[in-house]
């Protein structure tokens, strides 16, 4: 059983938030939570209120009773739509900021106690074959 929850526009980069994602994939939820909570970024809360939506989710549409049996799965952090912005600097030159936005993904599951982690597929080096 898979469950998933999702955090969109969520005002942190996905890059910020994927270096905090790092470090728990593969986990239990356990292990997960516990790092979260002692990590110093702010993405760390809100991937913590992501991974407690999951196992909540878990809890409730596939009545999982024994939450140390949850693993990590995949967590990505995809990039969302960016809020665009105009500082207006000296001179009259205008400095665009972008305010970026990510979509949190986290899936959760019961199934082995493997630590197989969902990644997407690597892309080729090149396309020519040889022979």
């Amino acid at each position: 059983m898979h469950t998933y929850a999702r955090a969109r526009f969520v005002r942190v980069s996905c890059r910020k938030a994927d270096q905090v994602l790092q470090q728990i994939r593969g986990k239990s939820v356990g292990e997960a939570l516990t790092t979260l909570q002692y990590t110093p970024r702010a993405a760390a809360r809100l991937i913590e209120k992501v991974l407690r939506s999951a196992v909540a989710n878990a809890e409730h549409n596939h009545q999982v009773r024994d939450l140390d049996s949850l693993r990590i799965v995949r967590a990505t952090a995809d990039g969302g739509p960016s809020l665009k912005r105009v500082q207006p600097r000296a001179m009259g030159r205008a400095f665009f900021i972008k305010h970026r936005t990510s979509h949190l993904t986290i899936g959760v599951s019961d199934e082995g106690t493997g630590t197989a982690v969902m990644r997407p597929p690597r892309r080729r080096a090149s396309t020519k074959e040889t022979a």
